[in-house]
């Protein structure tokens, strides 16, 4: 049998943040088991935007992470604003109702900027600014997301392959094809072993700690069907199909405490013409976000959300999950020309319906009653603003809707200016919220309310962060700060 002194199980960004850590901590001899093929290795990494939320006080702060952005982008600093941990803080109670867990939500918001960079600099992950994720041009000159400005280059992709180089480059051994199946105990109770399953059989490999970065449930019918709903069971899947919740249930095998929304997921609208699962090529270029510009219609004619209650990143994970709430689990937004130039670049990969009338417009899509979206578009014109009102789709614009029982809080302009233009749109999820229980130092607590020796978890192994919603960015720099802690700490057994 063979012996490690850290096992990671995973090999997405936490998992692979956590193989990083432990080889920088000294851990020797540290072993990544990766389930799917090297062809498909890497977690929901590959599928993820690469944006990356974290603190900072002086925009001037985050210079060493774009050092040729000023130079690249007219007044580029001028349109960031601070991003304080107060302000970070603030935005996970509020998109969370408060229920997110106060030493998780407080270690993040401490060790973000501290990550960030520790991933720039110890995990070589190259970065860039992230322009056509959450930046919009206003008087040429680039207005910022708060708190959203940096992403890996080449975005998830580039992320996943940068942790990869790093790992090797550092002489950390992957293995592929390897499928965990469960955890090995001592007399004490110490997580001293894995059991495996690959191409040659079922075997044991020995470890001082195990550190679980293997994501969550969001690939499993059953267990989406079992925790979250036969709506969210029938989901299309924004991520890798490997993702099974193997971690979770061998935890819980050894008892460990179960933590968090275990009923939430992080859902995005995405394109519907995609298969089960949205195409590995196209990354998270599924995705359809630019419905705070929109006017958004169920399959019956109706709206169901207030498309403008916030920006697009502080809404997507739970109107994702709105859509599939929908009759058939499919919505449509609807776009006139003035719109147009603020749609993300993603929506290329799909063909629009376009016409030069409302009426010609909804005679072409698949809504069940035509009659009830033509007056539903009627009454909102009544009750939308014109653009000379105060138009901003750069910030909040407070041009909200008059009259209707489902206000459009911000961005409510009258769709009058053809030709029209329609995308639909589902819910992909893309995370589950529900996970294990973790203390400060990302040791996992069983259910008597005590550390597992040995067991660590990290990335969305980690319950209760996330309660119905999630501010975008967060959970890749999340995955790498409780990647880093279980990786240094699992070296510190070892």
């Amino acid at each position: 049998m063979s012996h490690y002194n850290v096992v990671i199980v995973g090999a997405g960004n936490a998992a692979l943040a956590a193989a990083v850590s432990a080889r920088e901590a000294g851990a020797e001899r540290v072993l990544v088991l990766e389930k799917a093929p090297r062809g498909m290795r890497g977690g929901n990494t590959h599928w993820s935007g690469g944006v990356l939320r974290f603190a900072f006080d002086d925009p001037r702060e985050i210079e060493p992470l774009v050092p040729g952005a000023a130079e690249e982008y007219e007044d580029f600093y001028a349109g960031i604003e601070p991003y304080t941990r107060a302000d970070f803080h603030g935005d996970l109670m509020r998109v969370t109702s408060g229920r997110t867990d106060p030493m998780l939500s407080r270690t993040l918001v401490d060790k973000s900027k501290e990550t960030v960079f520790w991933m720039h600099d110890v995990g070589r992950i190259k970065m860039e600014p992230a322009t056509s994720l959450s930046a919009v041009r206003k008087d040429n000159r680039l207005v910022w997301a708060r708190g959203m400005v940096v992403r890996a280059a080449h975005e998830g992709v580039g992320l996943s392959r940068s942790w990869f180089a790093t790992a090797e480059a550092m002489g950390i051994e992957v293995r592929y094809g390897a499928a965990v199946t469960g955890l090995v105990q001592d007399a004490r109770g110490r997580v001293g072993a894995v059991t495996l399953r690959d191409e040659e059989g079922i075997s044991e490999i020995d470890a001082d700690a195990v550190v679980l970065g293997c994501g969550g449930f969001e690939a499993n019918v059953q267990m989406r069907t079992q925790h979250i709903g036969p709506l969210v069971g029938a989901a299309k899947v924004r991520g890798t199909p490997y993702n099974q919740g193997d971690g979770l249930r061998m935890a819980m095998a050894i008892h460990a405490m179960p933590w968090g929304q275990w009923s939430g997921c992080h859902a995005t609208p995405i394109s519907a013409d995609w298969g089960d699962f949205a195409p590995r090529e196209l990354t998270d270029r599924s995705n359809r976000l630019s419905y705070p510009y929109s006017v958004m219609l169920n399959r019956m004619g109706r709206r169901f959300v207030d498309e403008g209650e916030d920006g697009a990143l502080f809404t997507y994970a739970k109107f994702g999950r709105a859509i599939l709430a929908q009759p058939g689990a499919k919505a449509w937004q609807i776009f006139d020309s003035r719109s147009l130039h603020l749609l993300e670049p993603r929506y290329s990969t799909s063909k629009p319906v376009v016409a030069d009338t409302i009426e010609g417009l909804i005679a072409q899509l698949d809504i069940d009653d035509k009659k009830q979206a033509l007056a539903t578009i009627a009454a909102f014109n009544a009750a939308a603003r014109g653009m000379e009102e105060g138009y901003d789709p750069s910030r909040k614009d407070g041009l909200s809707t008059r009259g209707l029982d489902l206000e459009k809080s911000n961005w409510a302009l009258r769709l009058e200016a053809p030709p029209y233009h329609a995308y639909s749109a589902t819910g992909g999820i893309t995370f589950t919220f529900g996970g294990l229980r973790v203390n400060e130092r990302a040791e996992v607590i069983g259910t008597d309310w005590r550390a597992i020796p040995g067991l660590y978890a990290c990335g969305e192994m980690i319950g209760g962060l996330f309660y119905d919603n999630y501010p975008a960015g967060t959970g890749l720099v999340a995955g790498a700060t409780f990647g880093r802690i279980a990786g240094r700490c699992a070296a510190g057994v070892a």
